[in-house]
């Protein structure tokens, strides 16, 4: 019996997506719930399983090109048999060319994709953060393979003209989605919000004392690490509730205060910055933030998150320290109203009590919408998150 394979029911905010790749050709078998092909959507990548044991009878949609909910993308032929091979024939038949080397350095689907397609990643020019190949590099060089073979055989025939020592040449990539997604909302923020950054600097010997203390405890009873972020994240919780207007956001003329503490935390991906969202963290425990971040920094790298998980939030934090920022205004996460940046932890010379001392400090910074939060607020909010990240007993007190 023949089965449609069509695009997954879309989120409501998300109109269309883009097939970004086939893992299956016509005439292949496939199992039951193994991925076809992935679909990248403004702000995830989403896996198309195949319903049943069958074959793949036909691709209807090229790799590149958008669909919608529900649009058919090939035909699977339920419980059929992939036909044999043709007999081999008198030549050897070329060994296949092993994974190259260094792919243990590439993301799991790039990886997959690599050793599937049998491509060599070190002739594909990579466009990723840090020089990381991403999948859209790998498809957009399997979408001209004519041209690249055609570019080769012409090299060999006529000697390229001198460009010079630099061999001077441009490279045009289009976006991806997720980054075309991002660079429209960046812009919105900044052409709707009155943004402000206002500064402080945090002392973080207390918070690094606590943490060597209890490290090895907490891991070995909750199976994480403890990390600055909980702390971080803790403090802005007591900060929100001394200060409402920043945890809400702006619709229309009217305020919307939000009674609850949805915390998104920025992850870089090699796809771009995703921001996942804890909820209600206010009533989650240390243990339970670091697990719930690491979750959602690993899904969001492998490409698994959910739309719903990034959805939403009330207040937004970001930690440019670990890439090494020193000091930096992050542009708010709109619809919300504040943002939080956090940066590297440097020892710098300070007076404490009359005297010079050495110390782990760090530069935060608060981006707010300066329409419904005052500068005085914004500057008590940091200042509440400096006394409770110095004095963490604060934390537990609540005071």
């Amino acid at each position: 019996m023949a089965i449609e394979i069509k695009v997954p029911q879309l989120p409501e905010s998300v109109a269309d997506a883009t097939l970004v790749t086939w893992h299956k050709q016509a005439g292949q078998a496939v199992s039951r719930d193994e991925n076809l092909a992935d679909l990248e959507t403004d702000k995830v990548v989403l896996e198309v399983p195949a319903p049943v044991n069958g074959v793949l009878k036909e691709l209807r949609i090229v790799a590149g090109t958008s669909v919608t909910s529900g649009q058919v993308l090939a035909v699977l032929e339920e419980g059929a048999s992939a036909p044999a091979p043709a007999p081999a024939v008198a030549a050897p038949a070329a060994k296949p060319a092993a994974a190259p080397a260094g792919n243990d350095k590439l993301a799991p689907s790039v990886r997959r994709m690599v050793e599937e397609k049998q491509l060599d990643p070190a002739k594909i020019p990579a466009t990723g953060r840090d020089g990381r190949l991403t999948k859209g590099d790998v498809v957009e060089f399997l979408d001209k393979p004519a041209a690249k073979a055609g570019a080769t055989s012409k090299a060999a025939a006529v000697p390229a003209p001198a460009t010079g020592a630099a061999g001077r040449q441009d490279q045009r990539v289009p976006m991806t989605r997720l980054r075309a997604r991002i660079a429209e909302r960046l812009l919105e923020a900044q052409q709707t919000q009155a943004q402000l950054t206002t500064f402080n600097e945090i002392d973080l010997k207390a918070v690094m004392d606590v943490r060597a203390k209890y490290k090895d405890t907490f891991e070995k009873k909750h199976g994480v690490k403890l990390g600055f972020m909980s702390f971080f994240v803790k403090a802005a919780v007591e900060a929100l509730k001394k200060f409402p207007v920043v945890n809400a956001s702006v619709e229309g003329n009217d305020i919307v205060y939000h009674e609850y503490y949805d915390i998104g935390v920025a992850v870089s991906t090699e796809r771009g910055l995703m921001v996942p969202v804890l909820r209600d963290v206010d009533l989650q425990s240390y243990a339970d933030i670091e697990k719930n971040i690491g979750a959602y920094a690993t899904r969001a790298r492998e490409g698994k998150i959910t739309i719903e998980e990034l959805t939403g939030g009330t207040f937004s934090i970001t930690n440019g320290g670990t890439f090494g920022s020193l000091l930096s205004t992050p542009i708010v996460n709109m619809p919300q109203s504040a943002i939080l940046g956090m940066h590297k932890t440097m020892e710098r010379p300070v007076v404490v009590n009359g005297e010079i001392v050495i110390r782990p400090m760090m530069y935060v910074a608060l981006s707010y919408d300066h329409r419904i939060i005052d500068g005085r607020e914004a500057v008590q909010f940091l200042v509440t998150i400096k006394d409770c990240l110095e004095d963490p007993a604060r934390l537990l007190l609540s005071v």
